[in-house]
């Protein structure tokens, strides 16, 4: 799930998007009004959450600049003004929700998936490559009539490649879009991931659609790679110990 966090406190948003993140939202910050309008208007984003106190300008121009503009991304307002007049203003400029600092996170992200449920761009929420389904409101993933559970960032991992499915993503690109900035980024953690998404999703059913492209990266094969009996690389993460095989 891709949002868009428009929010000048710089210690705020670092707050914000380190809980989002683990929520399995992909979160991009913007600093300013100015900033966050051109990335709300150019962007490809599932939800907004919008400070109304920026730079440049103000939440309530942003949020009706951005419904002038004919975008129907649900918006969240998340601001300390809580008076019944602010907040009335939020949701005539065109805000889905509104919500006052302080509040429990809990609730906020119990919203945004409200908001995200109810839906607010054309179109499912949830995407099918093959017969692997993918639902972002629920961070669930089925094959045919299994649901299978996992965690918020091996949803992460698979959401980046199954929108992308049939061409190769760099690793870099994948830790990109799932870890924040400063958080630890080394490749085997991604490669512990990969190896958890092919025990779940490919080898109970006999698939091997998540492909390593050797020195490149990963790539999502719809139709489960070249043999549906075929079992995907076995990877650092999966051998055995004193295994020699070599890792994703």
């Amino acid at each position: 799930m891709r949002l868009l966090l428009i929010e000048s406190s710089v210690r705020s948003a670092n707050a914000l998007r380190q809980g989002l993140t683990a929520e399995g939202f992909h979160t991009e910050w913007a600093p300013d009004g100015h900033s966050g309008l051109r990335r709300a208007l150019h962007g490809d984003h599932d939800v907004i959450v919008l400070d109304i106190l920026l730079a440049g300008l103000n939440g309530y121009d942003v949020c009706s600049r951005i419904r002038a503009a004919g975008r129907t991304t649900p918006i969240l307002i998340l601001t300390a003004k809580g008076g019944e007049h602010d907040i009335a203003e939020g949701l005539e400029r065109g805000a889905d929700d509104y919500l006052v600092k302080p509040f429990g996170f809990v609730v906020l992200v119990a919203r945004l998936r409200a908001l995200l449920r109810r839906g607010g761009r054309p179109g499912p929420a949830e995407w099918q490559v093959g017969d692997l389904r993918v639902d972002p409101v629920s961070m669930t993933a089925w094959r045919g009539g299994t649901a299978i559970e996992l965690t918020a960032k091996e949803f992460s991992v698979l959401a980046c490649l199954t929108r992308q499915a049939e061409r190769v993503v760099t690793k870099p690109e994948i830790m990109e879009r799932v870890w924040e900035k400063g958080a630890s980024r080394q490749a085997n953690l991604l490669e512990v991931h990969i190896s958890a998404l092919r025990r779940k999703i490919d080898r109970p059913f006999r698939r091997s659609s998540i492909v390593t492209v050797r020195g490149a990266g990963y790539k999502f094969v719809a139709g489960g790679g070249p043999s549906p009996d075929a079992r995907p690389a076995t990877t650092a993460a999966d051998s055995p110990p004193g295994a020699s095989t070599p890792g994703p």
